[in-house]
């Protein structure tokens, strides 16, 4: 690619990454990813989520190559081949505060197991903010590395996913954590 100059000191770069699950939209800051949704499912959230992000780090949005991208192509590719569990690419949160909280306690939630929207209030100390957590979920900006696929109803239904539910019941049953209980 070209190299790219702006009177602006902030860059968000963006490729498309291809997962047996659909392509998936990724943006990086100079810090880590910040970003990265199935792009065929959110392709009108995704615009409105690049543009705060846009305002947020005073940045250009442009199509680039960058380190972080070949480590979460590396990183994808394997935890689709079922040979990684978890991810070290660097992430940059951007959220509310409240937002930060759920989506740190997401990356908590071992491969594999499940846990629900109400485990994860209880987690973050509050039983009573299970729909704020619910809706913090659905905001998740880092599909699969942040992994809100993870949190299901309680009494074992599978709950949403701003992806699609049959996106969450692909990756529940890579983890080998998807039983046929756990029904819509």
């Amino acid at each position: 690619m070209r190299e790219y100059k702006s009177n602006k000191k902030n860059i968000i770069a963006t490729t498309v990454i291809q997962t047996p699950l659909g392509d998936m939209f990724a943006a990086s800051t100079k810090n880590g990813i910040c970003m990265l949704n199935y792009y065929d499912q959110r392709k009108e959230k995704t615009q409105k989520e690049l543009e705060k992000m846009k305002k947020f780090f005073n940045a250009d949005i442009i199509p680039a190559h960058n380190k972080y991208f070949e480590v979460l192509q590396k990183e994808l590719k394997e935890y689709f081949e079922k040979k990684r569990e978890n991810f070290t690419v660097p992430l940059q949160l951007v959220g509310t505060p409240f937002q930060q909280s759920v989506w740190k306690i997401l990356q908590l939630i071992p491969y594999g197991e499940t846990i629900s929207y109400l485990d994860e209030a209880k987690l973050l100390k509050n039983e009573k903010a299970v729909r704020a957590v619910a809706n913090a979920n659905g905001r998740n900006p880092i599909s699969i590395i942040i992994p809100c696929h993870r949190v299901i109803a309680s009494g074992g239904k599978i709950g949403g996913y701003s992806s699609g539910i049959d996106k969450k019941i692909e990756l529940l049953k890579l983890e080998n954590s998807y039983s046929y209980d756990i029904i819509a």
